[in-house]
């Protein structure tokens, strides 16, 4: 998360979820400043432009919605009034396994507004090895030069905006929701937002291999991670992505 907000030009704003953090904490809250003798806002943590939302499942369902409004909106309400966040404004975070004390199920409307899933496993041994002999990363983060900054960001998302995708391409992603709402017991999961979530990405997808089109192929390495975490219920991600693979199989390309 420090590399990507590094390299993008910014700074990552890291929250701990806990079972005792309160809505408060994250968003913000309005004190008495007995100087203005009137109340003033100090914001929370959510306003910072990479917001690190550490052990996220380990928070109450009721701290865990403070992060809706925010993810959907882009802004936050408090005591009534409206704060909007910084642009852009990115969310990343850590779950831990369901089967672990402590944790709290994450609710379908949150998880649908994570555009990917990753699963972080164990590097491999040579891996491994190089990060044992690296030691302390900490200079080597800071070191990273200047980032790409707010104004080639939005150059960038104007770049992928203009990337073709085909006709044949949208009707083939149409084709894969119906099926899974269909065939799957958490095909409900998929929203409309999940086939635009996988449009976009496509779309990036195509732009950093140095293309204006999009390929079936990119639209399939995709689907695991862009849908998985939104059917896997129980089961998780690396459960929703095995029922992705079967999708895959079911809806030839086009």
């Amino acid at each position: 998360a420090k590399i990507l907000a590094r390299v993008c030009g910014f700074e990552v704003t890291r929250i701990q979820f806990t079972n005792d953090l309160l809505p408060a904490d994250i968003t913000g809250s309005a004190f008495f400043n007995s100087t203005s003798n009137d109340f003033e806002f100090r914001p929370g943590p959510l306003f910072g432009h990479f917001v690190l939302a550490d052990e996220l499942n380990r928070a109450t369902p009721k701290t865990q919605s403070a992060l809706l409004q925010a993810m959907e909106e882009r802004h936050i309400t408090v005591d009534g009034k409206t704060f909007e966040l910084k642009e852009p404004f990115v969310v990343l975070a850590t779950q831990n396994p369901f089967e672990q004390v402590g944790t709290f199920p994450l609710p379908e409307s949150q998880i649908d507004r994570f555009t990917m899933g990753l699963v972080l496993e164990f590097p491999e041994r040579e891996f491994e090895r190089k990060i044992l002999q690296q030691g302390d990363t900490t200079d080597q983060i800071k070191s990273i030069g200047e980032g790409l900054g707010g104004k080639k960001l939005a150059e960038i998302r104007k770049a992928v905006s203009k990337i073709h995708l085909a006709d044949s391409l949208y009707d083939y992603i149409l084709d894969l929701l119906n099926y899974g709402r269909k065939n799957f017991s958490t095909g409900h999961a998929l929203s409309p937002r999940s086939g635009k979530d996988l449009v976009q990405t496509s779309k990036t997808l195509a732009w950093i291999r140095g293309r204006d089109f999009v390929l079936p192929e990119d639209v399939q390495e995709l689907l695991p991670n862009i849908w998985g975490h939104r059917v896997g219920g129980s089961r998780g991600l690396q459960g929703g992505m095995s029922e992705i693979d079967r999708l895959i199989k079911e809806i030839p390309l086009p």
